[in-house]
């Protein structure tokens, strides 16, 4: 005989627009009848939330929070369930009323290019919303950075050979969404052969300096259709090939 009290479901964390309705959930089992409580912390302050004693909890977002749902039964078994983080985002995205929005992530940051110099911190910050609150990982130049699974992608010492072309995927159980690539350029070094997302007078330097040029564009922005992942990864692993085939190659993005 067990009078132990088990968390069947977890609340999860989500990233969310100001203004947005929904429900964390909470669900336990036990020997006797059980009894739930929410709490919430804003910075320090941790405090009840009064009358938030069903198993599920209606929010309607406001400002950034943790929650947590306290869990006991007549035995005076007590346990709680996970800090969750409910991320308010006070900039709704273009396009996307709330109301409307199904929990997809959505890119609401992009990163921006950067320039650095040898030794010095390289940080990369991006942010989506979505239900459940997305995951992240970030690439370079097509290939994923291992260890670099966060909203900022931070190098404490950058080295020439951290520059290249950036970009994150921002992804939950309904999709993924990838940010804007940027480029970053550590130190001082020689033009890429290789670039996306260049100003015209660089490209134009670039093609008139003779030899093979291979032109890619990616298109991965669509008026009336969603976004495309593949194009993307094509131009960085095309451009790749046709640089050891002795091609100038020029990659563009939409």
């Amino acid at each position: 005989f067990s009078t132990a009290i088990t968390i069947t479901e977890q609340p999860v964390s989500v990233s969310v627009p100001v203004g947005y309705s929904f429900m964390l959930r909470c669900r336990a089992q036990g020997c006797t009848s059980l009894q739930y409580q929410w709490f919430c912390q804003y910075q320090s302050d941790c405090r009840l939330i009064p009358g938030a004693t069903n198993q599920d909890l209606p929010i309607i977002a406001e400002q950034t929070q943790l929650y947590t749902c306290r869990v006991n039964d007549l035995h005076r078994n007590v346990v709680f369930s996970d800090w969750v983080k409910v991320e308010v985002h006070q900039c709704v995205a273009r396009g996307l009323p709330p109301r409307l929005w199904r929990g997809e992530p959505v890119i609401v940051l992009n990163p921006s290019e950067q320039r650095v110099e040898v030794g010095q911190p390289l940080q990369l910050q991006c942010a989506a919303m979505g239900v459940p609150a997305p995951s992240y990982q970030w690439y370079r130049n097509g290939n994923l950075v291992e260890q670099q699974k966060r909203k900022k992608l931070w190098i404490t010492h950058a080295k020439v050979s951290d520059s290249g072309t950036y970009l994150c995927c921002a992804s939950n159980s309904h999709g993924e969404h990838w940010t804007n690539a940027v480029d970053v350029h550590v130190g001082e070094q020689s033009q890429p052969t290789s670039f996306c997302c260049t100003s015209p007078d660089v490209r134009q330097r670039n093609l008139v300096s003779g030899g093979k040029i291979a032109l890619l564009v990616g298109n991965n922005r669509y008026q009336h259709h969603p976004n495309l992942m593949a194009p993307m990864r094509d131009v960085f692993e095309l451009s790749r090939l046709l640089e050891h085939l002795g091609f100038q190659v020029v990659s563009l993005l939409d």
